[in-house]
Formats: structure tokens, sequence, C-alpha cells
């Protein structure tokens, strides 16, 4: 669907080049978001059902529903899901398929930074959660906090130009600049909006295992190198592996990733 500026190819995919880390930010994302006992709670942008999945650990929870754009995300989440409590369908974050107030909780992990409309699904996210439901979302600190990404970014943004471009759209992408996310909570009329810094560390056990996910199809950095002819792609791989070296022999490396999160509640 059109709402997406996410390049979203296969399940397997997206579990290597973001779906392992997901899943470990959904456990600070969820302790500052919540969840009670009974509640109907929809995960807006569920991808491969990072969130959804946690959500479902959780046996008091009545229903959890994950929507997402990309119709193998959401195959890949459905062949995953045993629960009964649990469904997945293929929606737009712009023009939710559901009435109003029909769930309890409303959160959003990692997606509303590739929303082309983010205020509208922002919107959207208010419509669909009844008065007094909390609305909360998450997005990487793309410029400020997301160390594993700026390594490969600031590498080929020194080699290309079309790479300096990409760059620059990673680092204005809307919601993901100090204050963003707050200010738009308060423009949807959520009140009691919180909001919070939440770290993860991106651990890797080689440079294959970093570099790996750009030789896919998933995400923007994979859909850049595609572009890219053999003499360039080795030029680059040679350059980024030199950065993820930094001077010692290849093995684990660990990297900070910081995220933005806001969280308020529909008036009653």
């Amino acid at each position: 669907m059109a709402a997406s500026t996410f390049n979203a190819n296969t399940g397997d995919g997206y579990e290597l080049q973001m779906g392992r880390w997901s899943r470990r930010l959904a456990v600070p994302f969820l302790a500052f978001a919540g969840a009670a006992a009974g509640e109907r709670v929809l995960d807006v942008g569920c991808g491969t059902g990072s969130l959804t999945f946690l959500l479902a650990a959780r046996p008091d929870l009545s229903a959890v529903c994950g929507v997402d754009c990309a119709a193998p995300y959401i195959e890949h989440a459905s062949r995953s899901n045993p629960d009964p409590r649990v469904s997945f369908q293929i929606g737009d974050a712009c023009a939710l398929s559901f009435e109003d107030a029909a769930f309890d909780r409303v959160l959003s992990l990692l997606m509303l930074h590739f929303v082309s409309e983010p205020e509208r699904a922002v919107a959207e996210m208010r419509r669909v959660a009844r008065p007094g439901a909390t609305v909360a979302a998450t997005v990487w600190d793309g410029r400020g906090g997301f160390v594993a990404s700026r390594l490969f970014l600031d590498t080929a943004a020194a080699l290309d130009p079309a790479a300096r471009r990409l760059r620059e759209r990673a680092f204005t992408r809307p919601m993901t600049r100090p204050g963003e996310l707050e200010a738009a909570w308060h423009r949807a009329g959520l009140v009691e909006v919180e909001t919070a810094e939440l770290a993860i560390r991106m651990e890797y056990a080689s440079f294959d295992d970093y570099w790996t996910p750009y030789l896919g199809k998933d995400g923007p950095g994979a859909e850049y190198v595609a572009t890219l002819n053999e003499p360039a792609r080795t030029r680059l791989r040679d350059a980024v592996r030199s950065a993820y070296l930094d001077g010692e022999v290849d093995g684990p490396r660990s990297y900070v990733a910081v995220a933005w999160a806001v969280k308020g509640v529909v008036p009653g």
C-alpha cells in the first residue's frame, strides 16, 4: 500500500534486517506503554509480529490484533501464530478498517517514521481507541542514537552522492527528531502525554552478520545497495567492513540503539 515508504519483500528478510531488534525494543516499549487485564489491543505496523507476540504472552489480554500494509510480513506472522486471541490483517495505518473506539489500547512499534502521512496515522490510532484508552508509539532516533545504521549511512555517504541523499532522508524522517512525537500527540488531542527514551543493544557476531541484511530486499539500506553495480558494491562493502572492524579483528560488536517513545490518553 502507498501509505508506507518502507521497502518490504519477505518476512525472513525483515527478521534478519530488523525483526531481531524490534523484538528486543518491544520489551521496554511495552513496559512504557502498558497493558491491562481484559484489554483489546491493536498493534499498528506490526511487521512480523514482534510486539504482537509479546502482548500475546500475557494470558490476561482479551484480544490482540496486528495490522501491517506489507502482505509478506502478515503472512509470516500468521504462520507463526498459534493463539486464537491473536489475529493479523493487511491494512493501511492511514485508513484503519476498524470502527471508532474499537480498542482499549493502540500501540505502534517502529512504524510512524515510514508512513507517508504520519499525522493521519496518529489520528487513525486515536479514532479506533476508546475514550480513556492509551495510544503509544516508538521510533528510532535515527540521527542521534542509531549507531549501527549510522555506521553504514555515514560510510556510504562519503563514497556516493546518492547515499548522501539516502542519509538525508533517514535523518529527516517524520517523528524521528526531538519533540516531534510529543507534539504530534498533542495535536491529535491526546492528554496526559508522556515521553521516554528507550535503549537497547544491537549485537552482531561478525561483519558478515552485520552486512548480510544489506544484501537482501527489505529496508532502505538494502534497497540502495541493490542499485549499485558490482565494483561499487564491493567498494562500499570494503569501506563498511573497515568501519566495522575499527582497528580490531573481525568478531562480535555491540552498538547502542535509542528510540523515542510517547504515550497519551484519549479524552473521555
